[in-house]
Order: C-alpha cells, then sequence, then structure tokens
C-alpha cells in the first residue's frame, strides 16, 4: 500500500535512518494518548507536561532501548472562541547520543472547536509536530509530521476523531527501506461522568507502516485543576520498526489553574 521512496537500487540509506528513527518519540500538541486532539490550550494558558514511555521486553536482539523523557510548554494563542491555536516545543531525552545533541522539536495547531460554525459542527484542526532543528546525516531530527482532523462528541457514545497525516518520506520507512510516510488518524474518548468529571478514557489509532503505526489506550484522572495524570500501554504495530510495546506515564501541569 505504501509507495517506495527511493529506487530500490539504494535501499540502505532507508536503511539506517529505520535503525535511528525505531527509538524517535512524539512532540507533543494536546494530545489524546499519542495522537494530536482536536482540543486546543486556551488563550494564555501555559500546559506544562512531562510524559516517559518505557518498553515492556528487550528488543529481538536482545538489547532493551531506554526510556524516552518528553518536557514542555504548551501555550494558547488566539483570544477567540471561533477560532483557536496553539504552540508549544518539546525537549526530549531518548537516550540517543545522535539525537539527543538537538533534542529540540517545535509543534503548533490552528483548531475551530465544535458548534463554532453552526449546531452540531464538527471541531477542525490543522498542525505539524516533530518540526526539528538539526540534520544527522542518514536522517533528520525534523521529521515535520503535519495532519488534518475532524471530530464530534456524541451524547453518551463521547468523542470519535479521524484524521490523516504526512510526513518526511525519507525518515519514515518500514523494515525494507520503502517509504511509510502518511497514514490515517482516529481515537474515541469519554469522561466518565458517571462516576466522576476527573475520569477520562481513550483509544487512539495511527495507521503507517513505520515507527508511527500504533494502537494506544489510557486512563487520565485529573487530580487537581492544575495537575492530571494519564497512565496508558502502546502496542506498535510493526515492532520491527516501532520497537517493543511502552508504558506510558504522562503528567500534565497548568500553573496557576483554580
Amino acid at each position: 500500500m505504501e509507495r517506495d521512496c527511493r529506487r530500490r537500487g539504494s535501499a540502505w540509506p532507508c536503511a539506517v535512518v529505520l535503525l535511528l528513527i525505531g527509538t524517535s518519540a512524539l512532540a507533543t500538541p494536546t494530545t489524546q494518548i499519542v495522537i494530536p486532539a482536536t482540543d486546543i490550550q486556551k488563550f494564555g494558558t501555559v500546559h506544562i507536561h512531562l510524559d516517559g514511555y518505557v518498553r515492556v521486553g528487550d528488543e529481538p536482539d536482545g538489547t532493551r532501548k531506554p526510556p524516552i523523557l518528553v518536557l514542555g510548554p504548551t501555550v494558547g494563542i488566539l483570544p477567540w472562541s471561533f477560532l483557536q491555536a496553539e504552540v508549544g516545543f518539546d525537549v526530549i531525552l531518548q537516550g540517543d547520543g545522535t539525537y539527543d545533541r538537538e533534542p529540540f522539536y517545535f509543534h503548533g495547531k490552528l483548531a475551530v472547536p465544535e458548534d463554532a460554525m453552526f449546531k452540531w459542527s464538527p471541531a477542525l484542526a490543522v498542525g505539524g509536530y516533530n518540526i526539528g532543528t538539526r540534520w544527522t546525516g542518514a536522517s533528520r531530527t525534523d521529521q515535520n509530521i503535519v495532519y488534518g482532523l475532524i471530530a464530534r462528541t456524541v451524547p453518551y457514545l463521547g468523542r470519535l476523531t479521524f484524521g490523516y497525516y504526512g510526513a518526511r518520506k525519507d525518515i519514515f520507512v518500514d523494515e525494507n527501506g520503502h517509504c511509510a510516510n502518511h497514514g490515517f488518524l482516529a481515537s474515541w474518548d469519554r469522561t466518565i461522568s458517571e462516576l466522576t468529571d476527573k475520569l477520562w478514557v481513550a483509544i487512539d489509532f495511527q495507521s503507517g507502516h513505520s515507527a508511527l503505526g500504533s494502537l494506544n489506550v489510557g486512563v487520565a484522572y485529573q487530580i487537581t485543576p492544575a495537575f492530571g495524570v494519564l497512565v496508558g500501554f502502546d502496542h506498535y504495530l510493526y515492532p520491527a520498526v516501532g520497537g517493543r510495546d511502552t508504558v506510558t506515564l504522562q503528567l500534565d501541569i497548568v500553573p496557576g489553574a483554580r
């Protein structure tokens, strides 16, 4: 299904990229568990997140990849209710000397919330993330992932989100060095208000025969207005490029929230 991004005679550069990108994490705009959400930080709000990803087992060659840590702020920058935007950056530490020399990745998002255009209109969002700064020879840390999303909350069922993404074709490749730089996004999330408005659950999915392809589940709890925690599990669809599955712990802090 994926088109070849290189001539078959030059697959070895793709293989080098494959080894590097297998440890890459996601710079995080406002997300579900892994994929972006149509949510936006409110104007003037500073949201700080600390995300960790730990492998549940050794790789097929017997090695174990180090945990990945992601830390950064996201800030709401538009004051309007009908059109909203956020920008931010992350410091991503992967235990990889090449990537960790330039650990800064940037992200931004523009969104229209539900009901903004007309009653029952869906939320819409476009954005980009993992926008990096460093040329690393066979690869780039600037993965330049862009996406579009549409979402709607259905009474009792929860919110359904669908979208599509594309990224740098010379970075996101499958185990054979063929281009795998685009795919579908989908998620379901719901606040379990029958128990408490502080409890939230989600499932999200990202297709693609690359390190991005994954199915993720998570549960979050808003301990205080200023502090929340999410615990999740990430199953990588293609372990040869995505590596072993991970457990994720994500902490969300909004200073001054009441």
